[in-house]
């Protein structure tokens, strides 16, 4: 461990040098990273956020001690819904777990990093939501038809037992499998109430009883969601040799000129997918024209546009006004309701929104209004810079607030 992976460079023995092993560098970075992200602030796992440097460093120290010496237990879940997009159950870690999660990202991360298709955008690096829609548009404007399909309850189903073969084919150390081990046990069961219990051939009655489920929450359920679906995506790429496929989490489409690949194609999914213990919503899985726009990620994806999906401005509207009547009942500050606005704008940018926009504001009446023109925040303005071209989206008529 050098001196520059101590927090403010305390100095440790050699002893402590000895047991922080593999973890000393990864776990002071890993605290860095959970604070950063600012994942504490509702004060979950305050016991490592406290005010002395020298409190803190003996408490990583002890946690380095911990994974060293392979005693690490994590602490108990805190649990919460969530209504948008769709209701979910969300498991928060204590803080101290989540720099365990950080730390072992950061050890295994670049090992799976390398082989992941290219194609893969959900929680890595460079990627993202609109990094997919983008390809996606991609595919579509050289394909004729496309097979979008997701998999149903993805958190909730995920088999630990597969889940931990595929980590252990890239994962040689045993200190860190038995991490692994750990903080698998410590998400099963969580997520059973979500789990509708599907058989499979060859499953007997004690099929029920197989642990499964990670919390969605935890940065190591992220990053293993991809790792569990890395084999779908080489059977996809290398077996089907798809020419066009992409995946964001739970969501993948798969691009043809043929209609009747794409529908043998699904077959093939299905199968695969089965060895998974993971099935799809079959019925919404169709083979469509690509002209005809696809769902993707929030947005209705065309060849030539992108519409922001209507529910999602239904959404978006009543949030908004939500947002409005704390700001004008002084429950938050104008700040505040700006940086919801800007979020909302930041990404429906990447549709052709100006219409929409416009009409959204429109329906926003103020009380408070900035001195000047060139005081309005950057959402207030009503384009995109440019005129409103023929496929600029516009919302139905939202009623005045306040009138």
């Amino acid at each position: 461990m050098r001196q520059s992976d101590t927090p403010s460079g305390i100095g440790f023995s050699n002893q402590d040098r000895h047991v922080a092993g593999l973890w000393g560098g990864h776990v002071s970075t890993g605290w860095r990273r959970a604070r950063g992200a600012g994942q504490a602030r509702l004060g979950r796992g305050g016991d490592l956020r406290v005010p002395a440097e020298y409190q803190l460093a003996d408490r990583l120290l002890a946690l380095w001690r911990e994974l060293g010496e392979g005693s690490y237990r994590p602490g108990p879940y805190v649990h919460f819904h969530i209504a948008e997009p769709k209701r979910r159950k969300i498991s928060a870690a204590p803080f101290r777990d989540r720099v365990v999660h950080h730390a072992l990202c950061r050890v295994i991360e670049p090992r799976f990093e390398r082989l992941f298709i290219a194609d893969s955008y959900a929680n890595r690096a460079g990627k993202g939501t609109h990094r997919a829609v983008d390809r996606l548009q991609q595919f579509a404007q050289r394909y004729a038809y496309v097979l979008r399909a997701d998999i149903v309850r993805h958190f909730p189903s995920i088999d630990h037992a597969i889940l931990r073969q595929t980590l252990a084919r890239t994962i040689p150390e045993d200190d860190v499998l038995a991490l692994v081990d750990c903080i698998l046990a410590s998400g099963a069961g969580v997520l059973d109430e979500e789990y509708a219990m599907v058989y499979f051939a060859g499953d007997d009655l004690l099929a029920a009883c197989r642990p499964r489920g990670l919390p969605i929450g935890n940065l190591t359920s992220q990053f293993w969601s991809n790792c569990h679906l890395h084999p779908f995506d080489q059977f996809v790429t290398r077996e089907l040799s798809c020419p066009a496929y992409l995946r964001y989490v739970d969501d993948c489409a798969l691009f043809s000129d043929s209609k009747r690949e794409l529908w043998d194609w699904k077959r093939a999914l299905v199968d695969r997918l089965a060895q998974l213990r993971l099935t799809i919503h079959a019925r919404e899985a169709q083979v469509l024209p690509t002209h005809c726009g696809i769902p993707w990620l929030g947005f209705v994806v065309h060849p030539t546009h992108r519409l922001v999906k209507a529910r999602k401005i239904r959404a978006t509207v009543a949030h908004l006004g939500e947002r409005l009547d704390d700001y004008l009942g002084g429950r938050i500050s104008f700040g505040e309701f700006d940086a919801s606005v800007s979020g909302w704008v930041n990404h429906i940018r990447y549709a052709d929104s100006w219409g929409l926009r416009k009409q959204v504001f429109r329906g926003l009446r103020f009380t408070m209004r900035p001195p000047s023109p060139k005081a309005l925040p950057e959402w207030a303005a009503t384009g995109d810079g440019g005129r409103p071209g023929k496929c600029s989206q516009r919302t139905p008529t939202v009623p005045a607030r306040g009138a």
